[in-house]
């Protein structure tokens, strides 16, 4: 298998503040959704069996030769889809050898999201949540650009089907597995 190629990001990003529309996600259960993943299967988000499970959410992945929208870089959070989920497969044997199990989330469609995983190699699934049926359940954080509603950047670690930690803002995102890796370790 050929090795990947990363994606360093822009050193100039402006940061995302805590804007507290994360604050009510600590301790609530994972509702019974269930995403189409890259693997062309149902997950059911309530039944995951790992010890504990990350689920890192993004607003959306590039396509090579595609352009992202009007003054992307420009949104705080925005840019730093492909590193995040780079990182997450450069950390995936460690996050396993602690019993993690982890899936990246989009409101892409699974069929977007299938080519990033295969042309990013990523071990881990992606999960699609293009009917916001997950996004409105928990009520996670969105953002619209150029007419679509996107997901903001937060990672939920969760235990026992229930949101033990959240990670948000999460940034810079090409350091998000790190992040996560540091308060497992605590």
């Amino acid at each position: 298998m050929a090795q990947p190629i990363d994606f360093p990001l822009p050193t100039d990003l402006p940061k995302p503040v805590d804007d507290g529309a994360a604050d009510h996600l600590l301790h609530m259960p994972l509702p019974k959704v269930s995403l189409r993943s890259t693997k062309g299967r149902e997950v059911d988000l309530s039944a995951l069996t790992a010890g504990r499970t990350v689920i890192y959410c993004y607003p959306m992945t590039g396509v090579p030769g595609t352009p992202l929208p009007d003054g992307w870089d420009a949104i705080p959070g925005a840019r730093g889809c492909t590193p995040q989920a780079c990182n997450f497969r450069d950390r995936y044997d460690e996050l396993r050898s602690l019993g993690v199990e982890v899936f990246g989330l989009s409101t892409q469609p699974p069929e977007y999201q299938r080519e990033m995983a295969d042309r990013l190699h990523l071990p881990f699934e992606v999960l699609s949540d293009e009917s916001f049926e997950l996004c409105d359940a928990l009520r996670l954080p969105t953002f619209e650009v150029d007419g679509k509603r996107l997901l903001k950047r937060l990672t939920m670690v969760t235990r026992q089907g229930r949101i033990e930690h959240v990670f948000y803002p999460v940034f810079p995102s090409n350091e998000s597995a790190d992040q996560v890796l540091r308060w497992l370790s605590r």
